[in-house]
């Protein structure tokens, strides 16, 4: 069974705080460790990244925090690595050097959420304009959007009960 403690053997700075995950092991990494870690978390065998996904915390400290999810086939474990920025400065290291799945996650907790990941090979939107300069999966993102800044399409055939009310577009 995998535990975060034998990293130390090898890393002697690596410090973490230990969460369980639905009973899977998980550890909170600091930003500036976390591509030492992952690297030697790959090396233990934990091949297949999963995904990751991003969270809002809401919280004045660490606001954000980003969940990588790790298996490996040989023992058939999973774990989850966390890190977690400042609203003020949501930068992390990007993990695609270690893992090339990431590259797509990233890209979309960016779109999301608006993390940078310091050294990302293609860090720009998926799915919304380039030009949009809000982050929807915020917890501060009005429900409704903001009026104007992205024109919704109208389908002729939609139901008429589910009408948006005027937006101001």
């Amino acid at each position: 069974m995998f535990n975060f403690d034998s990293l130390k053997e090898e890393f002697a700075e690596f410090t973490y705080e230990a969460v369980d995950v639905n009973g899977s092991p998980g550890a909170i990494v600091a930003a500036d460790q976390i591509l030492h870690v992952a690297a030697m978390i790959k090396r233990a065998g934990f091949q297949q990244f999963i995904d990751a996904f991003g969270i809002d915390r809401n919280e004045r400290k660490e606001r954000f925090e980003i969940t990588y999810n790790l298996r490996n086939h040989t023992t058939h474990e999973r774990i989850f690595l966390k890190v977690r920025c400042e609203e003020k400065h949501p930068h992390v290291p990007s993990l695609v050097s270690i893992w090339t799945g990431a590259n797509w996650h990233e890209r979309e907790v960016f779109d999301m959420y608006g993390i940078v990941f310091d050294g990302h090979p293609d860090m720009r939107r998926m799915y919304l304009p380039d030009e949009f300069e809000y982050y929807p999966l915020r917890k501060d993102f009005p429900l409704m959007g903001i009026p104007g800044s992205i024109p919704l399409p109208l389908a002729p055939d939609a139901d008429p009960r589910f009408k948006i009310p005027d937006r101001g577009e």
